[in-house]
């Protein structure tokens, strides 16, 4: 017994040696290690606390997820900073001492994690204002793809190739962002399609309306529509308007589907596709007695 006693009073007082001071609180290992271990525990408790409130209180409600997630994230940092500054005080540690040092640390944080704060307020706006969402197609800079994952500093974009793009968020609120699915996922596209001049536009335009209203990807409602845009330098050229709800998922695919068939109704029909052409005349450069004379 005196033995397990004497390791116990020597655990005390490997406990109680004072670290450092703080104005007139003394900082032990103890007082560390307790104020660690209540960090922790609050800090899994106000997690725990965020779902419930996102997933079952706010769930009821006809409040979107985007909404329900940035209230829930708002209401668990502020519960931390309230809870952090009631566990200091529990343990001892007086707040007016630590009034100089944390305003150090917060200029100090304040100009080295001025990105970060960015990120995170735009993170904020994105899902209260909800200008993308999960599931959106959208273009932003040189990035496109689908939205999988919106969080406090950065949203997740996923290509075509499969490859995950982290993309800060304060991005999406200073940048031009487009969204091919913000309202639905219907919208029209047009490409060009040029003829020759012996070739006649109405039997052009049939071809291809027949060619737009075979593809199952085409919207029949509204229907796709034909326009002569112009009498170019080589070619007729036309305009191919389509209707599609696919051109968020595969924004390329359909495009090339239909020149396929359109390349291929053209050699079938014998419609020429011109190409550009370029007349060269060369004059015969007079003799020395003509410049002589």
């Amino acid at each position: 017994m005196d033995g397990i006693e004497s390791f116990f009073e020597s655990i005390v007082k490997f406990l109680s040696v004072p670290v450092f001071s703080m104005g007139k609180s003394t900082i032990t290992i103890w007082t560390m290690s307790y104020l660690l271990i209540l960090i922790i525990v609050f800090y899994f408790i106000t997690t725990k606390l965020s779902k419930i409130i996102v997933y079952k209180v706010l769930a009821k409600s006809k409040i979107e997820l985007g909404v329900r997630i940035a209230v829930g994230t708002i209401v668990r940092y502020a519960i931390l900073t309230i809870g952090f500054i009631i566990i200091v005080q529990t343990v001892g540690i007086n707040l007016n001492s630590l009034t100089v040092l944390l305003g150090a640390l917060g200029v100090g944080i304040g100009f080295g994690l001025q990105n970060i704060t960015n990120n995170f307020v735009s993170g904020l706006i994105i899902l209260f204002e909800r200008p993308i969402k999960v599931g959106d197609r959208i273009e932003v800079g040189e990035v496109n793809g689908d939205v999988i994952n919106i969080s406090m500093r950065a949203t997740t974009v996923l290509t075509n190739d499969n490859i995950s793009i982290i993309v800060p968020n304060s991005e999406f609120i200073s940048s031009t962002v487009i969204n091919w699915s913000h309202i639905d996922k219907t919208v029209r596209f047009a490409f060009p399609v040029g003829v020759s001049y012996k070739e006649d536009p109405e039997n052009i335009r049939n071809i291809l309306l027949t060619i737009a209203e075979a593809n199952p990807d085409v919207l029949s409602d509204p229907p796709p529509a034909i326009l002569f845009k112009e009498y170019g330098d080589n070619a007729l050229i036309f305009n191919l308007s389509v209707w599609t709800n696919t051109y968020s998922v595969k924004p390329s695919a359909l495009k090339s589907q239909l020149y396929f068939e359109i390349f291929k109704k053209f050699k079938e029909t014998g419609v020429e596709i011109p190409f550009p052409q370029r007349d060269l005349y060369i004059k015969e450069m007079p003799s020395k007695e003509k410049l002589l004379d």
